[in-house]
């Protein structure tokens, strides 16, 4: 094991899976020639050259139906937008042409891409630079929707993401590309679907997703174990599909849960994962 940053994690899985497959390329703003917006692609243009590692226009739309148009026709893309927000500019190639040409073409294709970036608020991004879209993704039939909490997650999901028959929305926070996590130094999956079981306890369950685990229920279970509380704690991972089964049987064990994530409250995933335990 050693300790990388979350950019790191999320570069060496890319190039990892760009090594072993030359159908994957990588294409976004900045992602070449800054080494990526974060940092997340340094020195990939060095290693995969410019027809693998794409520079583009500020043209969401535009670069996000090549990606649609390469992946029907035999490639696996990794789309990076800078951030998600900028993802509404080319929403109709992800609903209505990547979640939507399995089903439309009756099974005859199937559409590998990934779409990649930072999700969240940040340090003084303004409104317009700060929305979670993770509960829009996850609304729309044909597409998985990750968000790592860490490192590790992030580097075995987004190989597990780039392998993946389906379109994928993989999001990362902003805040998170600095934070440091073990990773193993051989290679390694996370399986798409699997919620986790961070910290076991017996009083009361916390279900949560990317940022807001490290950021904001770790520090709380610290807190709540000076009063002599066990929480659970499970990191969802992926919230499309949502790991359901986890989540039920911690809390038959605990009675109680609460669920934390960073969002607007209207139909959110917290919304749906307590309507679900309480049906």
């Amino acid at each position: 094991m050693r300790e990388i940053q979350f950019r790191d994690a999320i570069k060496e899985a890319m190039s990892e899976e760009m090594r072993r497959d030359e159908s994957i390329f990588l294409m976004g703003e900045e992602v070449a020639e800054y080494n990526g917006a974060y940092k997340a692609s340094q020195g990939m243009l060095d290693e995969f050259g410019p027809k693998r590692v794409i520079d583009t226009p500020i043209a969401e739309l535009g670069f996000a139906g090549i990606g649609v148009g390469a992946a029907i026709n035999g490639c696996r893309p990794i789309i990076e937008f800078m951030t998600f927000n900028f993802s509404l500019v080319a929403i109709d190639q992800i609903i209505n042409s990547a979640a939507k040409i399995m089903a439309m073409s009756a099974g005859q294709y199937t559409c590998p891409i990934v779409f990649r970036g930072p999700t969240g608020n940040a340090g003084q991004l303004g409104a317009q630079h700060s929305q979670n879209f993770e509960n829009w993704f996850a609304n729309t039939p044909g597409l998985k929707v990750i968000v790592p909490s860490n490192p590790y997650d992030a580097k075995g999901l987004l190989k597990s993401a780039i392998r993946d028959n389906d379109p994928v929305i993989f999001m990362e926070s902003e805040q998170m590309y600095g934070d440091k996590g073990q990773v193993p130094e051989s290679e390694y999956l996370v399986p798409i679907g699997q919620a986790k079981i961070v910290e076991e306890g017996s009083d009361v369950t916390i279900v949560t997703f990317g940022k807001m685990l490290p950021r904001v229920v770790l520090p709380a279970v610290e807190a709540l174990k000076k009063e002599g509380i066990k929480p659970e704690v499970i990191d969802l991972r992926t919230v499309r599909p949502i790991d359901y089964a986890t989540v039920v049987n911690s809390v038959k064990k605990t009675n109680r849960c609460i669920v934390v994530e960073e969002a607007w409250p209207l139909a959110a995933i917290s919304s749906e994962i307590t309507y679900h335990l309480q049906r």
